[in-house]
């Protein structure tokens, strides 16, 4: 079964650190996601990554913080997250695309594939 298996997460406290990670079962992927989402609010993008070629993007709120690299031999993608700020607690959820012929990686509706969640905690 095509599932997305997510792990990290937790607790820290501004300026700590933690690392997401996210691989792809059963299933290859062409690009993979980091969206976040908290209570009232819409699941916002956070980073994306190309397996082809690595091509990566970041939201402007995390840039230079955030790095996203991947494994293509293993389907899966490590977020590293450094200097991290209250505004970045939330659940963030894995999103994966089979298909090619766009670049919407910012849209949630884009992606076929989601994790089941995983919540990060930034106490100030």
């Amino acid at each position: 079964q095509a599932q997305l298996i997510e792990s990290g997460g937790g607790s820290a406290h501004a300026g700590g650190s933690l690392t997401l990670a996210c691989a792809a079962s059963s299933f290859s992927p062409s690009i993979m996601g980091w969206f976040r989402q908290t209570p009232g609010q819409e699941r916002e993008f956070v980073s994306a990554i190309w397996l082809i070629d690595g091509d990566r993007y970041y939201a402007d709120s995390v840039q230079g913080r955030f790095t996203l690299s991947k494994d293509s031999s293993t389907n899966s993608m490590l977020l590293q997250m450094n200097d991290l700020k209250p505004e970045d607690t939330g659940v963030y959820y894995c999103a994966a695309r089979v298909a090619l012929g766009s670049n919407n990686y910012k849209t949630p509706n884009w992606y076929q594939y989601w994790g089941q969640g995983t919540q990060v905690t930034v106490a100030p």
